[in-house]
């Protein structure tokens, strides 16, 4: 992991954040000790107008054909719950 001094942070904030932005995971050091980890942040989760819309295009599931294609790649002989 890179690292970047508090005084490059205050002097270079936005390379430092772009770098961040880009994915990488930087180690904030004072007086060469660590003190912070500047990371990017997750991105948000699909908004749930867009799941229900999308799952409303889905195909229906067929739940005898779903358990004959788990069985076909899982050994059939494992207890299912009914």
């Amino acid at each position: 992991m890179d690292s970047v001094t508090i005084r490059q942070l205050r002097n270079k904030g936005g390379d430092v954040i772009d770098r961040v932005e880009q994915g990488e995971v930087l180690l904030v050091t004072r007086d060469g000790r660590p003190v912070a980890e500047l990371r990017p942040v997750r991105a948000r989760g699909v908004p749930r107008d867009l799941l229900v819309s999308r799952a409303r295009n889905l195909p229906p599931v067929d739940p005898d054909g779903l358990r004959a294609d788990l069985d076909a790649v899982i050994d059939p002989d494992l207890d299912w719950p009914e």
